[in-house]
């Protein structure tokens, strides 16, 4: 008897025990803590657009004569009063396969202050050129002091100082 009762209490306890896991309420699975987004790619940067080609003014010469290639034959800053005056105006792109449109001017300023001319240009600046300015006066430069100015897009970029005699 005493084996039965031993078997009684063991049958009883395993139901005791499956009833209270049966009795048990379904717990819900804790979240997974969600992992951060990936990051974005980073797309590689672009190259830099190069700079625009620009052009420059790298020489001026004057005198009154010029050869085939337009630069001045002899160099000069003393004129007669009858001469025709020429400045030779030497430029330059950055990019020497570059055409860069641009306007180039020329004027000569008596005594320092009086515009006697103006000669503006719109110019295809590609590598290296020369333009040419020629100022002439039918009766005559006056003696005296001049200066020429010369601009590139309208901003003054070089001058030279010469004299009539």
């Amino acid at each position: 008897m005493m084996r039965h009762r031993s078997t009684y209490a063991v049958a009883a306890a395993l139901v005791a025990t499956l009833a209270v896991a049966g009795c048990k309420k379904d717990e819900q699975p804790a979240p997974e803590a969600s992992a951060p987004p990936p990051a974005p790619t980073l797309e590689p940067a672009a190259p830099a657009a190069p700079a625009a080609a620009t052009a420059s003014v790298t020489g001026v010469e004057l005198g009154t004569a010029v050869g085939a290639d337009m630069n001045v034959t002899s160099p000069t800053t003393t004129f007669a009063p009858g001469d025709t005056i020429i400045a030779a105006v030497s430029t330059a792109t950055s990019d020497p396969n570059a055409t860069v449109n641009g306007s180039l001017g020329a004027s000569l300023a008596f005594g320092g202050e009086t515009v006697v001319t103006q000669e503006p240009k719109t110019v295809a600046f590609a590598g290296k050129g020369v333009t040419n300015f020629e100022f002439n006066k039918a009766d005559g430069w006056p003696a005296g002091s001049y200066t020429l100015d010369v601009t590139l897009d309208g901003a003054s970029v070089a001058s030279r100082d010469f004299e009539v005699k």
